[in-house]
């Protein structure tokens, strides 16, 4: 369930691509990244459970992590993912120290971890986060699961940096609420648009423009905002 060390980073140079880290100022910036260590993130590993305390904080870099809110049965729906956008622990911001949500790594890579939570910036953030898992519940409730697929893709590779991914039926099931039957019919009609290739887990998004036309509106409102207030 712990993430690994690796390299520590130089407090001296800006953080690898976390958009939340680089809106502060270099300065504060700077004393931010001496209180981090850089770990890396496994796919499919857990960060932390409903219930669980938050002994730390993640600021994904090339990772990106799923959370998930449970709904009975060991069933569970995907309320928010978080890639080099922000942070996962924004609970801390409220100075609550308990995971409302499992979170799940759904992509490896690096992250900035530390053991406390900055406040201002992370404001912002908090509200952008709070405006996706909105968004996220109402999609899930009146989008089909095409629509919302290439939603989910497109998030995706906006927190991936790449048009190529792996996911089991499983994972996606698990990440959109539906049965195994539905990411299958949904995936294969995408790929039969020609607008992603998939083949036993593995991913290619070869069409972004015409699956952002696939996608629901929730996908360029969510975008939208973050750029809105992230910058």
């Amino acid at each position: 369930m712990n993430a690994s060390s690796a390299t520590a980073p130089d407090p001296r140079q800006p953080p690898a691509n976390n958009r939340l880290l680089d809106c502060m100022p270099r300065a504060e910036r700077q004393r931010f990244l001496g209180h981090c260590e850089l770990v890396e993130l496994r796919f499919a590993e857990i960060l932390c459970e409903p219930g669980d305390r938050i002994k730390s904080v993640y600021f994904p870099m090339n990772s990106y992590i799923s959370l998930l809110a449970p709904a009975g049965d060991r069933a569970s729906l995907e309320a928010g993912l978080i890639g080099n956008e922000g942070m996962l622990g924004v609970a801390r911001i409220l100075e609550i120290d308990m995971s409302p949500l499992r979170a799940v790594v759904a992509g490896s890579g690096l992250a900035m971890r530390m053991t406390a939570a900055l406040r201002r910036q992370l404001n912002r953030y908090l509200y952008a986060l709070m405006a996706q898992f909105a968004q996220g519940g109402a999609c899930a409730r009146y989008h089909d699961v095409n629509s919302r697929l290439a939603r989910w893709l497109l998030t995706t590779q906006d927190r991936a940096h790449s048009n190529h991914f792996y996911f089991t039926h499983e994972f996606l099931a698990s990440i959109l609420g539906v049965r195994r039957v539905g990411v299958t019919a949904a995936a294969g009609r995408l790929q039969r648009d020609k607008l992603i290739n998939y083949r036993r887990g593995n991913i290619e998004i070869v069409d972004r423009r015409g699956l952002e036309a696939s996608a629901c509106e929730c996908y360029a409102s969510i975008k939208n905002t973050y750029d809105r207030f992230l910058r």
